[in-house]
This record gives structure tokens, sequence and C-alpha cells, in this order.
């Protein structure tokens, strides 16, 4: 995961996201809503960074975030936030054993 020797760039707080496992574009790839050739071009985001998409992920290995505004889950529909929960979890738990197996890009996505 690097653009040249440096890896990809936080567009929120401008430091390195220096592992895929906390990176929100790869979660976004592993679940399908970016291609694999989107990956170079994209920005990307720490997870604690993009708390609208982390607040959805329940995990006891992932600290909890808290996004206020208008995306906060604590305000939305529960059903949809039930299955956002399970499917960004999901995802974020592949993310997690990609990782760790050692699999190729093409077998990142759920």
């Amino acid at each position: 995961m690097s653009r040249c020797d440096q890896g990809y760039l936080c567009a929120v707080c401008g430091a390195e996201v220096a592992e895929i496992t906390d990176s929100e574009l790869y979660l976004a790839y592993v679940l399908g809503e970016v291609g694999v050739d989107e990956l170079l071009n994209r920005p990307d985001r720490h997870l604690s960074c993009a708390a609208e998409r982390a607040q959805y992920i329940v995990d006891p290995a992932f600290a909890p975030v808290v996004c206020e505004g208008w995306f906060d889950k604590r305000t939305l529909d529960a059903s949809f936030v039930a299955e956002e929960e399970r499917r960004v979890t999901r995802g974020w738990r592949r993310l997690q054993e990609v990782v760790r197996r050692g699999l190729p890009i093409g077998e990142y996505p759920l």
C-alpha cells in the first residue's frame, strides 16, 4: 500500500494511513464500493477520521467511534443502522483477515 515510498495520506488529518487495516479506502474496496482500479486514484482516510463509516464497526477489537451531526447513527432508522453495522463490521473483519492471511488483493472483496 504505497505511492512511491510513502503510503496514502489521510484526506482529513494529513498523516500517513500506514496500514490497510486502518484504511477507509480499502474497507470500501472490501465492501465492493470501489474497484481495484480506483485504489491508486482515490483519497484515503484513517477509519478514526471517517466517523460516518467507522461508527458502524461493532467489534471488541475496534474502539467505538461516535459520529456527531447529520450522519450520527443514533438519530437514524434502527433497521438501517442494524444492517449497516452488520455489513460494515463484516467488511472490517474481512479486511483484518486478508491482511492476517496474506491474501492477494483480488481476493479482498466480500
